[in-house]
């Protein structure tokens, strides 16, 4: 048996389970590698008791008590015996119920519910007559494990104990006696490790079973740090080595230089020509990002690099300008989007910057022109036609669209730049499929409109140089914004009132609904960047998560999601919009009724639109001035950043209400009060990151049963990430093909396959 098959045996087998059963697979723990990866999610001192107070009725937990007492009495209206038990921590006291058909069923729990006795109970938290308990809770008392002496009794009675993410058939105990059981059996030749002897050493790291016993059977909590410091440092060190082959294969195949125009140039410079009808003045920060990719086109290695700026910052302008030198080359450059109303737009913007530059062989286009196509999933098949066409054989020499463009049916006569736009709406794989329509390697320009922290930027997008765009454009006027309590009346009145003077004088407003239809679930059909509830509080976290939490003494559950379809008819009946015509916008409308709801959005015949976050990027109607978001605490930080960048991109300030009725005190309203306070995107950014769960922040896709990150800390690992990514890039560069690291290879293989590699979904 090779060292990796004992990692793959089946647990059924290794636990000696009968008939090759396993009730771990309700984890999705199937195999002894997936087991001693199902980290502890916290560690319970032994001396002391969980805070009951703590417990809200609806969690799953394990809470570690002491039992006042337990006794058994007949049912009085019933057949049946109950068991009735009390726990405290020395403060707050829990109940716990046990129903029996007769008095001897329950004797044997009595036996074991000593008064004075300490356990660990599992199950999940509920009410009876305003008072929390645990029914037939799961539950084991501190001395019950079979050890082979006192001093093994003492040593285990002093160890932290580890909790697990449990449900209520597998309870944390059971899963803690089924790695105890394994890691027993291991040895490190079972188990291989992906960071090489000699990192380890230059770091100071021990073997990588070394760590998992400290992390799973630990005897002090400075084991479980030493451990966990090990394996955060190995899921940094798996992901920054395979973003450096990532990077290293990239720029490995030669691609064909794009020098910008001369001045001798046969035809004339389409990028000297744009410079020279825009009708602004470009950046500081545009012109310095321009020369920095103008200088990477130039090259015979494909440019690699991640543009991030701030909303608003002039990203497509620095963007075209890069399309264009590589159309002055004799290339072409496609445009990729996430949505097919932001392609349109994109199309629209740069042929308007553009004007008779984007005329190619039509009356009245520039002598030097070229053509900007648009394909989309959704064309007609006339339009569709020219457009493929248009691309195959160069007359375009820009062509935008959405995931139509990855079609094996689309050709490029020459493709020598890929420009992604919202770079978290894609994975790799997306990517690479567009970049492989091309002969020679061609370059690569991601855009991203939500500001990267340099942690994530490292973590995520390591195979990509980035470059920032932190200046607005003059002219801007900036934007406010104000939360709004969803259930004031008054409140939302005034509300509907700003919209209409705001109309009154020239200007659009935007309502963004979380849903579209009323008796949707509220998924996020067009990319919603949904924010759950509070999930748990501190005494429920070793759950795999329970719905909805009944919280004893709480307000009545929140109204459900705002829908389009449903506001859209409420404003309309409103007082205070009489006359004003309301517009409807979603991702579920066909293309051309898409095309002229912003349409008529735009010229102001319809001059309020209630829409999803399908406006979200991109749209640039200057005239807007207010954003309503309904239901606002159900967004993430960025979406709402990107959302209030709709507002205010024109002369007249512009104004953003946040309507919500999340608590000040939450995470949700900690949220809205930072988008009062700054505007600052990249502030924001790191605000989110300190209020997401690490999971959220990388968005590891989950779809393969084992995920690639589970302790690395985005915020608090940035030092220990660096060490890594440093470690990670000698071993690459002086071993490409890690032929003398075959166990890195492999973890790389397992832990980063193509559908893990979208790293930054949603966040």
């Amino acid at each position: 048996m090779t060292s990796r098959a004992r990692l793959d045996e089946p647990l059924s087998r290794a636990l000696g389970q009968a008939r090759g059963k396993n009730p771990l697979s309700k984890l999705g723990l199937e195999t002894v590698g997936d087991l001693i990866g199902h980290y502890p999610r916290r560690y319970d001192d032994p001396g002391r008791l969980t805070d009951i107070s703590l417990l809200r009725a609806g969690e799953h937990v394990t809470v570690m008590a002491r039992v006042v007492q337990a006794t058994v009495r007949s049912m009085r209206n019933r057949r049946g015996a109950l068991l009735e038990a009390v726990i405290t921590d020395g403060r707050h006291r829990l109940s716990l119920t046990f129903f029996g058909k007769h008095r001897g069923s329950l004797y044997a729990h009595e036996q074991r519910l000593v008064p004075g006795s300490t356990g660990l109970f599992t199950g999940t938290v509920g009410l009876y007559r305003g008072e929390r308990q645990l029914t037939h809770p799961a539950f084991l008392m501190m001395g019950e494990e079979d050890l082979a002496s006192d001093e093994d009794m003492l040593a285990e009675a002093a160890r932290p104990i580890p909790i697990y993410p449990a449900t209520a058939t597998v309870p944390s105990w059971k899963i803690a006696k089924a790695v105890r059981t394994v890691l027993d059996t291991l040895t490190d030749a079972d188990v291989p490790d992906p960071v090489p002897l000699e990192v380890r050493a230059r770091a100071g790291l021990p073997e990588r079973l070394a760590a998992l016993r400290r992390v799973h059977r630990p005897d002090t909590m400075a084991d479980v740090r030493a451990g966990q410091h090990r394996l955060r440092f190995e899921e940094a060190f798996v992901l920054q080595a395979a973003l450096a082959k990532r990077r290293a294969l990239a720029t490995g195949r030669p691609a064909t230089p794009r020098p910008p125009a001369g001045p001798g140039a046969t035809r004339g410079s389409l990028l000297a020509d744009l410079d020279a009808r825009l009708p602004f003045e470009l950046t500081a920060g545009q012109r310095e990002v321009g020369d920095e990719i103008s200088a990477e086109l130039a090259t015979a290695r494909p440019m690699q690099r991640l543009l991030q700026g701030e909303v608003g910052s002039g990203k497509t302008v620095v963007a075209l300008r890069a399309m264009l030198q590589v159309v002055d080359a004799g290339g072409q450059a496609a445009l990729l989007a996430p949505t097919e109303v932001l392609a349109a737009q994109h199309a629209r913007t740069l042929r308007t910057l553009l004007g008779p530059l984007a005329e190619g062989g039509m009356l009245g286009g520039a002598a030097n022109a070229t053509r900007v196509a648009l394909l989309t999933g959704s064309l007609g098949a006339k339009a569709k036609k020219e457009a493929l066409l248009a691309a195959a054989s160069g007359e375009a020499g820009i062509v935008v669209g959405t995931h139509a463009l990855l079609s094996e049916h689309v050709r490029f006569a020459d493709l020598g730049l890929v420009v992604v736009d919202e770079q978290h709406r894609f994975g790799v794989e997306q990517r690479d499929r567009l970049r492989d329509k091309a002969s020679a390697a061609p370059h690569l320009l991601v855009m991203t409109a939500t500001p990267i922290p340099r942690t994530v930027a490292m973590t995520v997008f390591g195979d990509l140089a980035t470059s920032s765009l932190t200046e607005v454009p003059a002219g801007r006027a900036g934007v406010t914004t104000h939360v709004v309590p969803a259930g004031n009346a008054r409140w939302m009145d005034r509300t509907w009132a700003r919209v209409r003077e705001e109309v009154d004088r020239g200007g659009r407003a935007y309502v963004v609904c979380p849903r579209i239809h009323p008796d949707d679930d509220g998924g996020g059909e067009d990319g919603m960047e949904a924010v759950p509830p509070p999930a748990s509080g501190p005494g429920g976290d070793d759950d795999s998560g329970p719905g909805p939490l009944l919280d004893p003494g709480a307000p009545p559950a929140a109204a459900p999601l705002r829908a389009v379809l449903e506001v859209v008819e409420e404003l309309r009946g409103r007082e205070q919009l009489a006359g004003v015509e309301i517009g409807v916008l979603h991702g579920q409308l066909p293309p051309a009724d898409k095309d002229d709801a912003m349409a008529r959005f735009a010229s102001g015949e319809t001059p309020v639109l209630v829409s999803t976050t399908v406006v979200e990027v991109g749209v640039d109607v200057p005239e807007a001035t207010v954003m309503v978001i309904l239901d606002a605490d159900r967004f993430g930080l960025s979406q709402l950043h990107q959302l209030r960048g709709r507002v205010g991109r024109g002369a007249a300030p512009g104004l953003c209400l946040l309507v919500s009725d999340a608590p000040p005190d939450s995470t949700a309203g900690t949220r809205l009060e930072a988008m009062v306070r700054t505007t600052d995107g990249f502030e924001l950014a790191n605000t989110d990151l300190e209020l997401r769960d690490e999971g959220d922040v990388l968005g590891a896709a989950q779809s393969g049963r084992s995920s690639s990150l589970r302790l690395l800390r985005v915020v608090k690992d940035a030092k220990l990430i660096e060490q890594a990514r440093t470690e990670a890039v000698g071993v690459v560069t002086a071993d490409p093909d890690l032929h003398y690291a075959p166990e890195l290879a492999a973890a790389i293989a397992e832990h980063l396959d193509a559908e893990q590699e979208e790293f930054l979904e949603r966040a």
